[in-house]
């Protein structure tokens, strides 16, 4: 729980127990959360120290400490909205603030090795571990839920929508920066015709897209996108930006202007955050994704400035929510077989993960955009295709 204001409204860590609960108490009391409460968003302090570790460390320290089992609540996600939508987390100015600025500002997390750390830590967890949580084509990305009832539709929805937005054509040559395990990829080529290039630097997305795609026209490389050459009619990158960094915009949106022809499109699907000045969450760059730094919609709109024509700029983060409550209820109903490998804490760390990113969405504390790039802009103008 981070923030910048209000924070005088809290007591000093070092005050005593009962003048902290009381004042935790009572800013909880304003969502209609409850300490020791009854209801599935209410909160259980399990051991001493989780609010002098929420006040001092932010989500970093709240975060731990539920990995430790200090504190639970029923329904996380819920917990998470109630206290997301009424701002709570503004109240919480952590001692360490400023050391988390500084890292986000003046240092390019994003570069050279660091671009790596992200699939050792994540995304090479094992092809099993997420083919059990997301749906069967392994998109790991938002969905879009408007006419879709169940995970698969609407991941087929999404994917169907940014074929549509690009005007993809048979024997077009397209590009997808952070592909992932292919499944856009995958899709483009089956229903469109298209040839395809995926860039990801992880070893085990790159195994999965050579072993499931071999019989479609589908280049995969396990490189970073500063490494890319050749031009492409097409330009997709789902939920990779997310990666990048505040330092690394212009350099990504040139390298993508450069690769892309000059009559092309280039749909980016990225997760965003309301205010530019905010920094990295700790808790999830520590144990989710290491480097990772969501943009916002000025530094995204300035890195293109010079570069692109925005022809389309479309928000459906509230879906998120469902595609995040999907993959948990995926994940719970497979965790038997992988709690002997992974553990109880990786089992509480990877639901305080998506389940407090689902409250997020829910609160619309967190955005989900997809922008439609032109080098020149559509002669005539460009048109969303209809849902």
């Amino acid at each position: 729980m981070t923030g910048s204001h209000n924070a005088q409204t809290l007591p000093d860590p070092d005050a005593s127990d009962s003048e902290l609960h009381r004042a935790i108490s009572g800013l909880l009391a304003t969502a209609d959360i409850h300490i020791g409460g009854k209801r599935p968003w209410d909160i259980r302090l399990n051991a001493p120290g989780v609010i002098e570790r929420a006040i001092t460390k932010g989500n970093l320290g709240f975060g731990e400490a539920y990995m430790d089992g200090d504190w639970d609540v029923d329904r996380l996600d819920e917990f998470f909205y109630r206290l997301l939508s009424h701002r709570l987390n503004h109240h919480f100015k952590p001692r360490q603030q400023f050391i988390y600025f500084l890292s986000a500002t003046l240092r390019n997390l994003q570069q050279g090795k660091r671009a790596w750390e992200v699939a050792k830590v994540h995304y090479d967890l094992g092809n099993d571990f997420y083919q059990a949580m997301l749906d069967p084509r392994m998109t790991y990305s938002c969905g879009y839920w408007k006419k879709a009832d169940t995970l698969a539709a609407a991941q087929e929805a999404k994917l169907d929508l940014i074929c549509r937005k690009l005007g993809l054509q048979a024997g077009m040559r397209v590009l997808d920066i952070g592909c992932g395990w292919g499944s856009f990829m995958g899709y483009a080529a089956e229903h469109y015709g298209v040839e395809c290039v995926g860039l990801t630097v992880s070893q085990a997305q790159a195994d999965w897209v050579q072993a499931h795609y071999a019989g479609l026209p589908i280049e995969i490389r396990l490189q970073d996108y500063r490494d890319l050459h050749g031009k492409y009619d097409r330009i997709a990158s789902v939920g990779m930006f997310e990666h990048v960094g505040r330092k690394n915009h212009h350099e990504f949106l040139r390298i993508a202007a450069n690769a892309l022809t000059d009559d092309g499109l280039f749909l980016l699907h990225t997760i965003g955050k309301a205010k530019t000045t905010t920094v990295p969450d700790p808790w999830t760059g520590k144990y989710i994704f290491p480097n990772g730094d969501l943009p916002s919609i000025r530094q995204i709109a300035d890195a293109c400035e010079g570069r692109f024509i925005v022809e389309d700029l479309q928000n459906f983060g509230a879906d998120y929510d469902k595609t995040l409550m999907a993959w948990h209820a995926n994940f719970e109903a497979a965790w038997p077989r992988f709690r002997d490998t992974l553990g109880d804490r990786f089992h509480r760390m990877w639901r305080y993960y998506l389940l407090s990113c689902a409250g997020a969405f829910r609160a619309r504390d967190l955005q989900l955009w997809q922008w439609v790039l032109a080098k020149k802009g559509v002669p005539g103008g460009y048109v969303r295709p209809s849902d």
